[in-house]
This record gives structure tokens, sequence and C-alpha cells, in this order.
């Protein structure tokens, strides 16, 4: 019986073991792989790890023709102005779809989520189609508008589940001490909501500093983003440069959520969407 036991419990542990141990591996494999790639001079099939390690490949991303800072900065630029574009028709329509007594109201806020529902590839190259006809084709603002219709779907969402957990009698108490309709949102709901606003922000500026398909479609090859640069590296083998430009990815999108971080409160988020 006690044999039983011991061999029951050892096979669990084992279990759960491999079970860790492998989604250890899922997760930092890659990642470990890039960092590896990073600061590799000689790195061939069959070895398991670099021949040589270095730093020349960070100097040949940052010369001047290398273009890598003019794109992180490319990227910045267009997943900030992303950001407002996407909290512009965000507030607003997650207001009046969750105070407002709008009409098919689900049906609206699915309608966010149609382009999701399509191939990405597809929705873009028509994009960039009628965007041609508009002169938006090879600029930012073109970017901009294919990246917010990608933000949006998260930003009308969770703004709308950020006015919806507002307390009503805190609005009607500020009503009647004589608050007008904007002084009450201005004072009272947005200041309340903030906190879903400032969750949805970062959503949509890390979707814009990742966003590919559309910066090809629409504004290649006069507007290059990071993830362009990524790419192109990654199709000429150039594996080095691919890791480096995927870490300096991570920077702005790192700080842009430390900086919002600093506005949320978890008791606050915890109300959104309840």
């Amino acid at each position: 019986m006690v044999q039983a036991t011991l061999s029951s419990n050892w096979v669990r542990m084992t279990t759960r073991v491999l079970t860790m141990s492998l989604l250890a591996f899922a997760i930092f494999g890659p990642i470990t792989n890039m960092l590896l790639w990073a600061v590799a001079e000689v790195w061939y099939f069959p070895y398991k790890l670099p021949l040589e390690y270095g730093f020349s490949f960070w100097e040949r991303v940052f010369r001047p023709e290398g273009n890598a800072t003019e794109a992180l900065f490319s990227s910045i630029w267009i997943a900030l102005l992303t950001v407002v574009v996407s909290l512009g028709i965000a507030i607003p329509a997650g207001y009046a779809l969750a105070r407002g007594k709008m009409p098919f109201r689900y049906l609206i806020m699915l309608l966010f989520l149609l382009p999701q529902a399509f191939p990405a590839v597809a929705v873009h190259m028509n994009v960039a189609r009628i965007f041609y006809g508009l002169d938006l084709t090879g600029t930012v603002m073109g970017v901009v508008l294919v990246h917010a219709s990608q933000g949006l779907v998260f930003a009308v969402w969770i703004a709308t589940a950020a006015f919806a957990a507002v307390d009503g009698e805190l609005e009607a108490a500020a009503r009647n001490m004589g608050a007008g309709r904007w002084r009450t949102f201005i004072d009272v709901t947005l200041p309340l909501a903030l906190p879903g606003i400032m969750a949805s922000a970062i959503f949509v500026f890390l979707i814009s500093m990742d966003e590919f398909t559309g910066t090809y479609f629409v504004g290649a090859p006069d507007v290059v983003t990071l993830p362009m640069l990524l790419f192109t590296s990654s199709m000429e083998g150039n594996y080095q440069i691919a890791s480096i430009s995927s870490l300096i990815l991570l920077v702005p999108s790192v700080g842009f959520m430390l900086f919002i971080e600093r506005f949320l409160k978890a008791d606050v988020l915890a109300k959104v969407g309840s």
C-alpha cells in the first residue's frame, strides 16, 4: 500500500515537472534563441550554440545607412498617433454604447470586430487600393488609419466596459448638485473610466508597434517601420539583424507600458468589464 502511494506520488511529480519544463521551453526557448542570435558573430548548423560572440552586428544596425534608428522613431510616432486617433473614436463611442440607449448596440459593437473576421492580407490589400485613390498610400496618415482600424477593436470594447463600470449614482449626484452633462462627464465619468481607457491605449500602442501587413501594403516603400526592417532582415537570412531589431522593438513597448502603469489602479481595473 505504501509502495503504491509512493509510486503514484512519483508519477504525479514527474508529470508536473515535465509539463512545467515543456511550458517553460515553449515560452522562453524562442526568446533565448533570439538573445543568442543578437550576440552571435558566427553560428551555423549543426552547432547548438554560436561559435563566436560579439556586437559587430549591433554597430551595423545603428549605422546611419542601417535605417534602424529612423525606423524606430517612425514606429513610435505612428504608434502614438494611432493611440490618439483610436481613443478619439473609442471614448465617445464607448460612452455612447455604455450609457446611451442606442438601438442595435450589440450589432454596432460586433461591427468593430468585423475586420478581424477576414484574412488580414485581403483586408489590407483592398484598403491600399482605396487609399491609393485618396492619395493616402505611402503616407504616415495612411499607415496610422490602417493601424487604428486594428486597434479600434480593443479600444472600443475596453472603453465601453470602462464606462459601463462607472457607478451611475455618482453621475446622478453630480447632476443633482447642478453640474451639466458635459461637466459631469469631464469631472466624474471620465476620471473614473480613465484606468480602462489607459489599458486600451496600451493595447493599441502594442498592436501598432507590431503591425506589419497594413504598413507593408499602405506605407511601403516610403514609410518604413521597425517590423518591416525585421521582416526584410529575416527574408534575407540575416538573423542577427532581425533579432537585434526585435530587441529594439521591445524598448518603446515596455517603456510605454511602464509609463501608463502609473495611472492604472488594480482595484479600479477589476471593475472594468464587470
